[in-house]
């Protein structure tokens, strides 16, 4: 069925208390009429980026029972997904779905699912922008978003804006397939003290905004410029191969599924202990994606994993 109005937006967030653990996620569509349709579900052992991808996999099948005729700006706020979609979805493919160090794509179902609906969003002549925005800065359609996915999250039922027809609605499949046992709520269309740990991340103009992110080993004040053509070559081609020694450490890591701590991973990625904490609990570094795992004592577990 063809839209009869004009969508403006669509935002989507994940939210997950532990990670793994009870998730929720949130997709809601703006209409330039000023009309708002919001939708959200939750999941009772699942991670950050499933409800990032499950919301994200809601949004394109609107999408596809809407057939709008105009482009389409979709909002997230993971580097994960978007990144996923826009980036490292042909290069799986080409590898059999595997990764660039052989192993199995994490979350292939998911991924498969989005790939489908984006193969049959292009044929329907959909025109969608994928789009990144900074979680928790403020924007009306993030905010929202994260507030749905809390409350599911926390298996509580918000009250959802109805702002499409009814009957179109209903003859929307809204959960992605293969996915339907990993959800206790339904899929609903239509307000917690407990600490979520909701995936935002930086964006690289968050990150040049933020000293915190820039490399402990480069002084305030530097003309970069000037000291790289001040610097014999023999010391770059020494800096060259530590920094691909750290990327083989970083890759071993990974492949090996070892856990480290955030200071060990700001010493890898050679920043400041607060650039690691301050990233949110999922996020992208060079090829590997970062998500925290768990807290043990006062320290925080990451692990590492090659999307590539």
């Amino acid at each position: 069925m063809a839209a009869t109005k004009t969508i403006q937006s669509i935002y989507t967030d994940g939210a997950c208390s532990g990670n793994p653990g009870p998730g929720g996620w949130a997709t809601v569509v703006y209409f330039s009429d000023g009309s708002v349709h919001e939708m959200g579900g939750a999941a009772s052992q699942t991670t950050n980026n499933r409800m990032e991808m499950q919301a994200a996999i809601e949004a394109l099948e609107f999408l596809l029972a809407a057939a709008p005729s105009d482009s389409v700006a979709l909002y997230t706020d993971s580097e994960y997904v978007k990144n996923g979609v826009t980036q490292w979805l042909k290069g799986w493919k080409q590898k059999g779905w595997k990764t660039a160090t052989g192993k199995p794509v994490l979350n292939q179902d998911l991924w498969r699912v989005l790939d489908a609906l984006q193969e049959k969003l292009a044929q329907q002549g959909t025109d969608l922008q994928w789009r990144y925005v900074k979680g928790h800065s403020g924007d009306r359609g993030n905010d929202r978003c994260d507030e749905i996915a809390r409350a599911f999250a926390l298996g509580n039922s918000p009250s959802l804006q109805q702002g499409w027809p009814p009957n179109s609605v209903e003859a929307m499949p809204m959960v992605a397939s293969g996915e339907s046992s990993e959800f206790d709520t339904p899929v609903t269309h239509a307000d917690a003290s407990e600490t979520l740990q909701s995936s935002h991340k930086l964006s690289a103009s968050a990150v040049d905004a933020n000293p915190d992110m820039v490399d402990s080993t480069i002084p305030d004040g530097t003309d970069l410029q000037s000291e790289k053509s001040e610097v014999p070559r023999e010391v770059k081609v020494a800096q060259l191969r530590n920094v691909v020694d750290t990327l083989h450490m970083a890759d071993e890591i990974a492949r090996q599924g070892y856990l480290i701590t955030s200071s060990e991973l700001a010493d890898l990625m050679d920043v400041n202990a607060s650039a690691v904490t301050s990233r949110g609990d999922n996020w992208v570094w060079r090829n590997w994606v970062i998500s925290r795992v768990r807290r043990e004592g006062n320290q925080i577990l990451w692990q590492l994993e090659r999307v590539d």
